[in-house]
Formats: C-alpha cells, sequence, structure tokens
C-alpha cells in the first residue's frame, strides 16, 4: 500500500489562525479561523484532497486525534 501525505492541523499564536500544514515542511495547505471549522463536515478531507493523514493538534501542539482520509486507508482500522 502506498504511504500517504502527512499533515498537521495547529494552532498558530501570530495569525491567530488554525492552520493545516504538510508535516516536515512549512507549507501551509489551508488556514481556518476556528478549529471548529477545520472539522466541520468534511472540509478537512476536501483540504487534504481525500487522501491523507492528519494529526490534529490541540492550542498547546500536543496530538488530539488522528485522522487518515480515506478512512479505508486507516492501518488501525484494518481487520486481518
Amino acid at each position: 500500500m502506498a504511504k500517504l501525505p502527512r499533515f498537521s492541523l495547529a494552532h498558530n499564536e501570530k495569525t491567530k489562525k488554525w492552520e493545516l500544514k504538510t508535516e516536515g515542511s512549512s507549507e501551509v495547505v489551508k488556514k481556518f479561523p476556528t478549529k471548529a471549522a477545520a472539522l466541520k463536515g468534511g472540509v478537512l478531507e476536501k483540504a487534504v484532497g481525500g487522501r491523507g493523514s492528519v494529526r490534529i493538534r490541540k492550542r498547546d501542539g500536543k496530538i488530539q486525534e488522528e485522522r487518515t482520509y480515506p478512512r479505508s486507508a486507516d492501518p488501525r482500522g484494518s481487520k486481518g
């Protein structure tokens, strides 16, 4: 199985926005006014092009959860 691109959603104190970035890079894929706006109804999935793993962080930078798109590509969800 091909390796999925990895992203991180975190709060930027300077811009006061939530930023979706490609992990290992400073490239901002998309900015959101609030975390709720990023997480509502498929917005995050569209932002990563329907394929990728997103680490959603709390304001303090700790990982809150991780989501994989498409869900079927999540290795933790596979049943052997």
